[in-house]
């Protein structure tokens, strides 16, 4: 089986002095980290998710913003193996070329970590099932943020497993450690 890394929104805003700041974002991106490392090792093919507003006044990911780009951490981009797309909804694969990239390269399965759990990494992954690329979701390389309902917090711990348990009908779950384990 063929697989593809996609790493989804790691961009500057989502982290502490950014304008829209997760809860554990440097937790989700050590992780990352090391999947990015050994996909480089194995020269399996990375796909950089990076979502980009139109609007310069936007609340977050601006474009052109030191917000919306990619995080240091996981730069240089080598561009052999490694793809930059561009979004502009939480599916990335909505308007994007992502799915004719994965085509020409035979990709059979995505392994996919990145930001928020709970908005693209949600869509994405159910995204990626239905177009059969048969999801691996690296739980603890994911983070998202509190959310308000009803007048509630719901705290990101519960809105990441909340967000989890329901992905895991339509891809497998699982952290970086048992994955990275099982290659």
């Amino acid at each position: 089986m063929k697989q593809a890394l996609l790493i989804i929104d790691i961009q500057n805003d989502y982290f502490n002095d950014g304008k829209m700041p997760l809860v554990n974002p440097d937790i989700a991106l050590a992780n990352v980290i090391k999947l990015q490392h050994i996909f480089r090792q194995q020269n399996k093919p990375i796909f950089y998710i990076q979502h980009i507003k139109a609007d310069p006044s936007a609340d977050f990911f601006a474009v052109g913003s030191k917000g919306a780009q990619i995080h240091d951490a996981l730069l240089p981009i080598n561009t052999v193996n490694e793809h930059v797309i561009i979004k502009h909804y939480p599916n990335s694969f909505k308007h994007t070329l992502l799915q004719s990239e994965l085509e020409k390269m035979a990709i059979d399965q995505l392994i996919i970590c990145g930001m928020m759990t709970h908005m693209c990494i949600d869509s994405t992954t159910r995204q990626a099932s239905e177009l059969g690329y048969k999801p691996i979701l690296i739980a603890d390389a994911c983070a998202t943020r509190n959310l308000v309902f009803d007048a509630k917090t719901i705290k990101a711990r519960d809105v990441h497993n909340a967000f989890l348990a329901a992905l895991s009908h339509f891809s497998q779950v699982i952290d970086t450690k048992p994955y990275l384990f099982s290659l």
